[in-house]
């Protein structure tokens, strides 16, 4: 059976009947977790197990866990410091800080590799303009080359660890004050403002091998009058033909208000698959998402099917492995000390 191209959420802590259901529909080719299905490293891997064997190939597991505010497993994982600590750093010593970058990316994904999620929604390429309350200190710097300096670092780490990079929120979320999950955001920006500002990050980690990218619920008029993740000119156009992107298309949650003026969730559904996105995510409403899978119309499509399948997670330890390891004691502690004082971090 292929890899779907809707992703979808669950309920609790394990699967109940209904939800097996849903994950062997056709159309499903992956589970996004949150806090609420999170009570301890055990039982996650235990969630993990039971979604991997009801499929094959195996329906790709993923979890947004970028640190600071937008970490869902906290207890027994790593308390991850918010990437902004890393910019601050990176003022003082950039080759420090991008050591830090690669040990903070390769932690993160060790840790969930170890209880079997295949992918995080990190890192955030948005620029920090002052002005987004929703990306602030998610993003880890308002250079859009520092940026890309630090995000290649921790993609470096995260490889290494066994997972694959998805880097959000294209071509940048970071320019405006609201929140796409209660209203569509609109920049107003033209489309030089934007290529030469928050899209370089984007370009450079493209240049850099990024596997996969999620692009924004925000409408730019000045480019074009559709939101980023419903618009094939940025998805089509601009991010495969002109940024020559090969990976991976993530959209958004189609359950974020932003996502609303395309329609109801199929309609969401279709407009992004059709836009040019690989895979739709519709994570917190069990109606939309039965909605979606019943009535979405969409044949396999090989190439997106090639992209999926190259984002499953290789190899890991058990999580008591994995804390045995004198390098993920040296990985733990490293980044416990600059998150509790990043600008004394020199001296680690």
């Amino acid at each position: 059976m292929a890899l779907g191209p809707v992703m979808v959420g669950v309920e609790g802590l394990e699967l109940t009947a209904e939800e097996r259901d849903l994950l062997s529909h056709p159309l499903v080719g992956g589970v996004i977790l949150f806090a609420r299905n999170y009570q301890s490293p055990e039982q996650v891997a235990a969630l993990t197990t039971a979604i991997h064997a009801l499929r094959q190939p195996r329906l790709l597991v993923a979890v947004d866990h970028e640190g600071g505010r937008v970490q869902r497993f906290r207890d027994g994982f790593t308390r991850l410091p918010a990437v902004r600590r890393l910019g601050q750093i990176y003022d003082q010593d950039p080759m420090r800080a991008k050591q830090l970058a690669r040990v903070t990316g390769w932690l993160m994904a060790a840790e969930l590799r170890a209880v079997g999620v295949d992918l995080s929604f990190a890192p955030v390429l948005d620029l920090d303009h002052g002005v987004s309350g929703i990306i602030g200190d998610r993003a880890f710097h308002s250079d859009p080359e520092i940026v890309a300096d630090l995000a290649h670092a921790y993609m470096s780490g995260m490889q290494k660890a066994g997972m694959e990079a998805v880097g959000k929120h294209f071509p940048g979320h970071g320019g405006i004050a609201a929140d796409s999950h209660l209203e569509l955001p609109v920049d107003p920006r033209p489309w030089d403002a934007l290529a030469q500002g928050d899209m370089l990050a984007f370009e450079r980690m493209i240049h850099y091998g990024l596997p996969a990218l999620m692009p924004a619920h925000v409408l730019y008029p000045q480019v074009d009058p559709r939101p980023a993740g419903f618009s094939s000119r940025w998805l089509q156009d601009i991010l495969r033909r002109h940024l020559e992107f090969q990976g991976v298309i993530f959209s958004d949650d189609l359950d974020m208000i932003g996502a609303h003026e395309a329609g109801g969730p199929p309609e969401r559904a279709a407009a992004a698959l059709a836009a040019g996105c690989d895979m739709v995510l519709a994570c917190n409403d069990r109606r939309a998402a039965i909605a979606i899978v019943e009535q979405l119309r969409r044949t396999p499509d090989p190439v997106a099917q090639v992209r999926l399948i190259r984002l499953h997670g290789r190899g890991h330890l058990t999580l008591s492995h994995l804390r045995h390891s004198p390098v993920w004691q040296r990985a733990s502690r490293l980044v416990q000390d600059y998150d509790a004082a990043p600008l004394l971090a020199l001296d680690i």
